[in-house]
């Protein structure tokens, strides 16, 4: 038996993990996309809420512009944690590691996205 056919073949890592950091960094890009879109999306209601609603209604103004300035805190929150979220998944992914939400982001971002719901509807069915 000869040595070459003695040695251990070399290993080939399985089809498609040699590429798995650069999926996981386009899947990040799409998800700050996604992060984006929202964030535009509830600054577009801050103004629709905000100003157009009592520009062409007879109501009173200030409990609209009060909603509509959640929603835009709310749409400049989803911009800042977006860019924060994306930072920080290229930063464990260049180090080799992962880069957990947490628990607080999320409740946050419902218990506010629940006031201003509420707050909207409570605004269509008595105002």
């Amino acid at each position: 038996m000869s040595s070459a056919s003695s040695a251990t073949p070399p290993t080939r890592p399985e089809p498609g993990v040699e590429d798995a950091t650069r999926r996981t960094r386009l899947a990040n890009e799409r998800t700050f996309l996604a992060w984006w879109r929202t964030g535009l999306a509830a600054l577009a209601v801050c103004v629709g809420v905000g100003r157009l609603v009592p520009a062409h209604t007879n109501v009173s103004n200030w409990p609209y512009e009060l909603v509509g300035a959640g929603f835009g805190l709310l749409g400049i929150c989803f911009l800042w944690l977006g860019y924060s979220r994306n930072r920080a998944v290229e930063d464990a992914l260049d180090r080799g590691d992962f880069a957990p939400v947490g628990p607080a982001v999320p409740a946050v971002l419902f218990a506010a996205s629940l006031v201003l719901g509420v707050a909207t509807i409570a605004l269509v069915l008595f105002a």
